[in-house]
């Protein structure tokens, strides 16, 4: 009985496969919840609020990407996210206002701005994503709506 050479025809097809996972931003992510430095979690006392960020490592951060928010039902005014960004900016390596999953937006809006769909012109792409790292909803949107005007599939 004779064998039969296998091939491989996804190899020598002409997709090209877009690996979202290969845009994941590495660091790591944190919250920081602005809850902790309210007088008894409710209310900001500048007095207080200034002496603690004063007083902060904000070195700590370096290198890590950061989520802003406060998750208790106070009413932080914006001065107070400010003053938090300036000191955050020079070490972190992103700051937003928002929750994880926004942070996890920005990175990969970021990421996949820089992407040239002019590389994929007429071409057929194969979006990849759901792998060892996480890849949000929103990125899979946001390149199909980059790529669809360019490719042709």
């Amino acid at each position: 009985m004779e064998q039969q050479e296998i091939i491989n025809r996804v190899a020598q097809s002409p997709l090209i496969t877009f690996n979202l996972e290969d845009y994941y931003q590495k660091g790591e992510r944190v919250l920081f919840d602005i809850k902790d430095w309210l007088f008894q979690g409710l209310i900001l006392r500048e007095k207080d609020f200034r002496a603690a960020v004063k007083e902060h490592d904000w070195e700590q951060y370096k290198g890590k990407h950061i989520a802003m928010t406060c998750t208790a039902d106070a009413i932080v005014p914006t001065w107070a996210y400010m003053l938090l960004a300036t000191k955050l900016e020079p070490h972190a390596e992103t700051v937003i206002h928002g929750n994880l999953g926004e942070l996890e937006k920005v990175l990969f809006k970021n990421a996949l701005d820089r992407v040239d769909a002019n590389e994929f012109l007429d071409k057929k792409v194969v979006i990849k994503g759901c792998g060892n790292l996480p890849v949000p909803e929103f990125a899979y949107v946001e390149i199909t709506n980059k790529l669809r005007p360019v490719v042709s599939s």
